[in-house]
């Protein structure tokens, strides 16, 4: 069962993001930053992590994009600012879809959520130091059963405690 934790816009926090990888990094197949960490891709912070660049990053070896797999999970990673993922999900569902990747990771908005549209899931972990939303600040953990029957993402504060309202789970079969 593939579990993924999913980060974003930590704006330059280390301490933070170095508890939170600490506490998964042993048990999850993948960890994930889309961006604005205004961190540089060889911190030990990021280390472990596939990261892209975000619009607040200097470091310009982080990639704008990636797309990867974790079993039948095919991953495509975007700060969001150059899909304008503010007002609408087309264009990065479009380049998912060029990529043939399943579920789409992005940040930017600081605002946590996940959604299931056709047959891509959408998944933006909120900003752990400054979110946007009535939620405190977050990240998410996404646990898929095999198959893709049972994908469950999480969402939780900085120091672990989880915001069950924003809970989502859905199939991609």
């Amino acid at each position: 069962m593939p579990k993924i934790l999913i980060l974003s816009d930590s704006h330059g926090w280390t301490s933070e993001v170095s508890e939170i990888k600490a506490r998964y990094e042993n048990e999850v197949d993948a960890m994930i930053h889309c961006g604005d960490s205004e961190l540089d891709v060889d911190s030990k912070e990021l280390t472990g992590f596939k990261a892209v660049q975000g619009n607040m990053d200097m470091d310009f070896r982080l990639p704008e994009e990636i797309d990867f797999k974790v079993g039948e999970l095919h991953f495509f990673v975007t700060h969001g600012h150059l899909f304008q993922i503010k007002s609408t999900l087309m264009p990065a569902s479009y380049r998912a879809e060029e990529l043939g990747a399943n579920i789409i990771c992005f940040g930017h908005s600081h605002v946590a959520g996940a959604e299931k549209v056709k047959d891509q899931l959408f998944i933006n972990p909120g900003s752990i130091r400054q979110p946007r939303s009535a939620h405190p600040g977050s990240y998410a953990i996404l646990t898929a059963e095999e198959q893709l029957k049972n994908i469950d993402i999480r969402f939780y504060t900085k120091d672990e405690q989880e915001i069950s309202s924003l809970a989502y789970q859905t199939s991609l079969t």
